[in-house]
Parts: structure tokens; C-alpha cells; sequence
């Protein structure tokens, strides 16, 4: 968790270069921007099981909120699993049974945040979706991309509750971070990532960085 904490601050600090009024000076009024409806673009996550890529569509019905679509994929990995390396510095998972790629088709809201009161050059906002999860599970011992031909599918029920904010005046691009926990169910035994350990939730906590287009 303080890896994904350090991530977010490296992305959002460089990001926060609004100019300040001085003390004692007026700030004239100004309208709020009005930017476009349309938006979509690419999703990079980063979690405690590593990077996923992602994409999503939204569509703003109000000036504060706006509704979504997005989907993704990452591997998932149990919070008890630690690397050894072996003499050529590879890392090799003690217990590990398969490997989890967790692919969460979602939608739902977004809700922006204090609108009237911060510059539109940083956008906070709320949001939520849920959906369908399809796991692929992979055997570990077969080599990573021999592996996916004793693929399994599983479905879950998933989504996630998150704090985000978009940057900058451009009307044409998007740039965004996200900070997200997702929840995933299995209504069976669930997925055993390690020996024997079966878990029927899965999911943690993510860093999306949000890069796309607005029309």
C-alpha cells in the first residue's frame, strides 16, 4: 500500500502547477470551463500484483456527474506470496499453484467535487462501478505463455469504490489519476492461488493513471 501512496504522489505532485493568487489580491470571477461530453482512452494500473493496462468510455450527463464504462487486465496475487531467487536471479513463488489474471468489466458514476469552489485545472472527484469479473487461471509450474493453453475461466461479481482528479485546461486530452479499491467474489470455493488456500474475495487496492482523448 505506502508503494501505491508513493506512486500516486510522484504522478499528481508534478501535476499540481496552478497558480496561486497572492495574499491580499482579488480573484476575479471566472466561468467554469465547459469541456466535452466524450472521453476515452487508455488505463494503466498499478497494484501489489503489478501492472495491468485497461481501457474506458465516459459520457458527462451533467457538469458533476458523468457515466462510465472500463475494462482491464491484471494479475491478482495472494498477500502471503514472497520470491526466492535462484542462482540466475530468478524469482520463484514458494507455494505457488497459479497465477490469477483478473479481467473486471465495469460501470457506473462518477461525481465531481467541489466545483465551484477550485480551479478547473484540478477536477477531484468520487466515483463507483460494478460488474462482471472473468479470472483466468494458469498453472505456475508451466512457463508463462505455455501456461495459458491449461487456462481456466472463472466469473466473479466485482467493482470498486475510488478518489480521483483530472488535470490541466486542454478540451481535447485527458489526463487523470485514480485511486481505487476493488472488491471481486467468487460464489464457490473461489481461486487458489497458493497450495490449498482458496480464497473467495480477492481484489486490493489500485493507482490508475488515466490517459485519453475528449470530443
Amino acid at each position: 500500500m505506502k508503494k501505491l501512496l508513493l506512486i500516486a504522489a510522484i504522478i499528481v505532485i508534478p501535476a499540481l502547477n496552478v497558480n496561486a493568487q497572492e495574499i491580499g489580491e482579488l480573484a476575479p470571477e471566472k466561468e467554469s470551463e465547459v469541456f466535452p461530453d466524450n472521453a476515452f482512452g487508455l488505463d494503466i494500473l498499478f497494484s501489489e500484483g503489478g501492472f495491468g493496462l485497461g481501457t474506458f468510455y465516459r459520457r458527462s450527463i451533467s457538469p458533476s456527474f458523468t457515466l462510465f464504462s472500463d475494462f482491464s487486465i491484471s494479475e491478482s496475487k495472494d498477500e502471503r506470496e514472497f520470491d526466492v531467487y535462484d542462482y540466475f536471479g530468478t524469482p520463484i513463488t514458494i507455494g505457488k499453484k497459479n497465477r490469477i489474471f483478473i479481467l473486471p468489466l465495469n460501470a457506473g458514476a462518477h461525481y465531481r467535487l467541489f466545483r465551484e469552489s477550485i480551479t478547473d485545472n484540478l477536477r477531484p472527484y468520487i466515483n463507483a462501478g460494478i460488474g462482471p469479473t472473468f479470472t483466468v487461471i494458469t498453472p505456475y509450474e508451466l512457463e508463462f505463455f505455455e501456461s495459458f493453453g491449461k487456462a481456466k475461466m472463472k466469473l466473479a461479481l466485482g467493482g470498486y469504490i475510488g478518489f480521483g482528479a483530472n488535470f490541466g485546461l486542454d478540451k481535447s486530452s485527458l489526463i487523470g489519476v485514480n485511486l481505487r479499491y476493488y472488491f471481486i467474489h467468487f460464489f464457490d470455493e473461489g481461486v487458489e492461488s497458493l497450495y490449498n488456500r482458496y480464497k473467495t474475495d480477492i481484489g486490493g487496492f489500485f493507482v490508475t493513471v488515466n490517459l485519453g482523448l475528449m470530443y
